[in-house]
């Protein structure tokens, strides 16, 4: 009987079809950065596009994991205050919100968003076994 560390088949699933969407978003991530101007990437929307970004990727390798026993859910309503606060920061124009005010919704997004990633990944690290 041959082991299954000499038996390639029943080794690891290859991983090629969670990799294709992680470099999706780095690739949306880097035209975001080559194709924006500099002062535009210091604005507070940059923050919560790239926030956004980051989010998406964490929640898509979620999805493709098939490793995870039952699965990890980020907090809905933390990514619901976090949406809101992500379209008051590109609406501010029409919601006629001042400078501190458009700081204030995006930071909120992105402190929303980096919250429910911490969540997402403390669940992660918890259901790793040791």
């Amino acid at each position: 009987m041959a082991d299954s560390a000499s038996n390639p088949i029943d080794g690891p699933k290859p991983r090629r079809w969670t990799v294709f969407p992680a470099a999706f978003l780095l690739l949306a991530l880097a035209v975001v950065v080559l194709y924006t101007s500099r002062n535009a990437l210091l604005s507070p929307l940059a923050l919560v596009v790239v926030a956004a970004i980051g989010l998406a990727a964490l929640l898509l390798q979620l999805r493709l994991r098939k490793d995870l026993g039952k699965p990890v859910r980020a907090p809905l309503w933390l990514n619901f205050a976090g949406l809101i606060f992500a379209l008051a920061a590109v609406f501010s124009d029409v919601l006629r919100l001042n400078t501190s005010g458009v700081y204030i919704t995006a930071l909120g997004a992105v402190f929303c968003f980096g919250i429910s990633g911490v969540f997402v990944l403390h669940r992660l690290r918890q259901k790793r076994p040791h």
